[in-house]
């Protein structure tokens, strides 16, 4: 009788480990789940970011995309990529010309703060410059 109880046990527990194994709480966790939250945070920065602005700067901006896509995407401007026989828009170029014509992207103002950041940082000592 002993020999009968232990077989159900036995397949269960096996299943149970087997399932586990394959399905760890803490790939979803770092994988999934942790990947969409940073996706949605940072969606929710960027709007925050746009919204903020001025009626006046959201016009600017409207303009400025208009003219800064046109120059981006012109042919003698294309960024040749392998599988793109005509190339594709110019990013950075985009990204300049935004921040120079006094709109810069969301992209470039992050970057923009960090650097800010590291310069504070440097000034307190707490990252020593390395030397070359």
């Amino acid at each position: 009788m002993q020999i009968h109880r232990a077989k159900p046990k036995l397949l269960l527990l096996t299943g149970l480990s087997v399932l586990l194994t394959g399905c760890s709480i803490s790939d979803w966790y770092n994988g999934y789940y942790a990947e969409t939250a940073s996706i949605r945070r940072v969606h929710k920065e960027r709007n925050a970011y746009y919204e903020a602005e001025s009626p006046e700067m959201k016009e600017l901006r409207k303009t400025n995309q208009t003219y800064c896509s046109d120059l981006a995407s012109r042919p003698e401007n294309r960024v040749a990529r392998a599988g793109y026989p005509n190339g594709v828009s110019n990013t950075p170029m985009y990204t300049l010309c935004m921040e120079r014509r006094g709109t810069p992207t969301y992209e470039a103002y992050e970057s923009m703060q960090a650097e800010k950041r590291r310069a504070e940082r440097r000034a307190r000592g707490e990252i020593v410059p390395e030397f070359q």
